[in-house]
Parts: C-alpha cells; sequence; structure tokens
C-alpha cells in the first residue's frame, strides 16, 4: 500500500483528522497538495510551489531510527545533511542506530514509508518515540513536512510546530 492520502483511511490517524486537529487548536499551516513524493529529490522538483521568496525555510528528510536496546527514534533533519548512523548515533548519546521496519513504522509512528514527518509524533509520543529536529530549525522561519501521507505537503511557522509538539507532549531534542 503506498503513503499517499488515498489510502489515510488504514492509518491510526488519517492526515485529514490531523489537519482538522491543528485548526482546531488554531495552529497555522499551509497546505499544499502535489503528486506523492518518496524522495528528496522528489520534494525538490515541487518545494518551488511551497516557499516564498527571502523565507528562510526548513526541508526535511525524516529517519524512523532504533537502537541496539530496541528504542525507537524519529530524526528530522534538512534534506541536504548528509547521515552516517554510526557519528548520528554518538551525537544522540545512543548506540547500534538502523533503520526501523516498514511494520515497526506503521506500528509506533502510524504512517507508510515515503510519509515520516515530524507530525508523526501525535501518535509515536504515545509508542515512547523519541524526537529529534534539526538545529537548523531553531533559525527557521517556516517548515515543510507531510501531514502523514506524501502527496501533501504542510509549511508551518516554526513556532507552529512546537506548539504542536507541546500540545501532544513532545520533547523536542536538537541534533
Amino acid at each position: 500500500m503506498d503513503a499517499s492520502s488515498a489510502y489515510q483511511d488504514s492509518l491510526p490517524v488519517t492526515s485529514d483528522a490531523l489537519l482538522a486537529q491543528l485548526d482546531g487548536w488554531g495552529i497555522g499551516y499551509q497546505l499544499h497538495t502535489h503528486v506523492p513524493l518518496r524522495t528528496v529529490e522528489d520534494a525538490k522538483a515541487v518545494e518551488d510551489q511551497f516557499l516564498a521568496p527571502g523565507e528562510r525555510a526548513l526541508r526535511l528528510k525524516n529517519l524512523y531510527l532504533r537502537d541496539r536496546k530496541k528504542r525507537n527514534y524519529l530524526v528530522s533533519l534538512e534534506q541536504d545533511r548528509a547521515i552516517d548512523l554510526k557519528a548520528l548515533g554518538a551525537e544522540l548519546g545512543v548506540g547500534g542506530l538502523s533503520f526501523g521496519s516498514t511494520e515497526r513504522l506503521l506500528e509506533n509512528l502510524g504512517i507508510r514509508p515515503g510519509a515520516v514527518s515530524p507530525l508523526a509524533m501525535i501518535t509515536g509520543v504515545q509508542k515512547g518515540v523519541t524526537f529529534f529536529l534539526d538545529a537548523q530549525a531553531q533559525d527557521a522561519d517556516v517548515i515543510c513536512m507531510h501531514p502523514l501521507v506524501n502527496d501533501r505537503t504542510v509549511v508551518m511557522a516554526r513556532d507552529a510546530l512546537l506548539a504542536f509538539c507541546e500540545k501532544i507532549g513532545v520533547d523536542v531534542r536538537y541534533v
């Protein structure tokens, strides 16, 4: 099954329900629909339609990881940041990082590959997933991410993402 909104009804929290919750909390965002994006390269092909000139935007790539103690992590990094799992593990203070399986991704974050996003912490917080966000977010005006499906992107002010994390009880750790 793919990660587009056509299959969102099979997720624990649908993209539509997430967006309605953001609206209910008064958390602002701009919603953009597009072809399903599966890679950073796919995202780069359409991101011009999301961004305003001069806006400091953080565009994310998101990693669902597990350590050797079977603890789960969502690590959201600037999309062009090089990743070395051993070095990242040392920076996070954990050992033996590896990518989580598709089944565990759905179980622990409620999403499918290609739709990984900080917004998936709406499920992840209940499953004990630890969230790390690129330190560059602290200087960003807006952050671009999927709302649990990969054929939609939301552009949120940094403070809006932090308000979302506070509402759901997520401790944001910077890396």
